[in-house]
């Protein structure tokens, strides 16, 4: 997995996994969860591709937009 950025220094993501059609997310937990194209839909889990590379906004998006919606 690749270590999140975390720019903004409180998030609760600590690292991700890209997939093809999948986004894999390591919660501060220790928790980790799948979000695929399948249950979160593309869009969401292209989003959240581009949010995880960029470092900022991952945790919020999650929260507001798919947090239940994980495989």
């Amino acid at each position: 997995m690749q270590r999140y950025l975390n720019k903004s220094g409180d998030s609760g993501i600590s690292a991700y996994e890209i997939g093809n059609d999948f986004i894999k997310v390591r919660f501060s937990s220790g928790s980790i969860y799948t979000y695929s194209y399948r249950k979160a839909g593309q869009g969401n889990v292209d989003t959240m591709k581009r949010l995880a590379v960029s470092g900022s906004g991952l945790n919020s998006y999650i929260n507001s937009n798919v947090k239940f919606k994980y495989d």
